[in-house]
């Protein structure tokens, strides 16, 4: 599909990349970047040659938030249908298999801190900043609360919410918003390997794997094992299990066939 602010592309080695493309914008949400993440991310899930998708931004900042010059003139329930669309893409990233890798340079404010919160890794150059920046404009990182509240304790996470600060991508770390900090110079490539390692794993593990996970975050103890226990006996029936454990005990690089 051809989009207006995004551009979306697969490698060889099966890594969907998808780039928030309003640089001049310092890529804020608005109705079209809104809808098309949701569609790229929807269509990568369905595509087989994509393992593992890449999300970052172009130009000079990762994603500076939501654009407010359409928050004007709305009613209650147009104000909550234009906040749905901002935020689906939150959901989708949580809700979908294949794992997704933020890529963040610059500045992640608001719905763009919420991407990093809703991805499943990510990655930060060592002079990006992140931060959940709308209380500083009389509003509230509500929809990015969701995701962040999953990844970060409780008083973190309102620490985070309610003073809106931009925390620097190594205090993002220590805390375990992001996963690595790298040089800006080799945030590409970091990234990218950090993707290659998980596009060379089982489709189907990685994926069951996702889904189970987050399922299970909001289930009581005992429901959550037999939960995970029986997604382990339905993976143990794919081919691909059987791929794996019989290339460890014959010492060779598995053949995955997402199967």
């Amino acid at each position: 599909m051809a989009y207006q602010v995004l551009t979306a592309d697969v490698t060889e080695e099966g890594i969907g990349q998808i780039a928030l493309n309003r640089p001049e914008q310092l890529n804020v949400f608005n109705t079209t970047m809104a809808t098309e993440l949701g569609q790229a991310l929807t269509e990568m899930e369905a595509d087989p040659q994509v393992r593992v998708i890449v999300l970052k931004g172009t130009g000079k900042v990762f994603s500076a938030g939501i654009d407010v010059t359409e928050f004007w003139d709305k009613s209650p329930s147009q104000y909550k249908s234009w906040v749905e669309l901002m935020e689906k893409s939150l959901q989708i990233m949580m809700s979908i298999g294949k794992p997704v890798i933020a890529q963040v340079h610059g500045v992640a404010a608001a719905n763009g801190a919420g991407l990093v919160a809703a991805s499943d890794l990510a990655v930060c150059s060592e002079d990006a900043r992140i931060g959940f920046t709308a209380i500083n404009v009389g509003l509230f990182c509500l929809g990015p609360a969701v995701p962040l509240s999953r990844v970060l304790g409780r008083k973190q996470a309102l620490e985070l919410l309610l003073f809106g600060d931009l925390i620097p991508a190594r205090r993002a770390m220590e805390m375990g918003l992001v996963n690595k900090v790298v040089p800006a110079n080799e945030l590409v490539a970091e990234t990218l390997a950090y993707a290659r390692i998980l596009a060379a794993k089982s489709p189907q593990a990685l994926q069951m794997g996702k889904k189970t996970f987050h399922v299970t975050l909001d289930m009581e103890l005992n429901k959550a094992f037999e939960y995970m226990n029986e997604a382990f006996a339905r993976l143990c029936s794919f081919r691909d299990a059987h791929e794996g454990v019989s290339a460890f005990l014959e010492k060779r690089e598995p053949q995955w066939r997402g199967e």
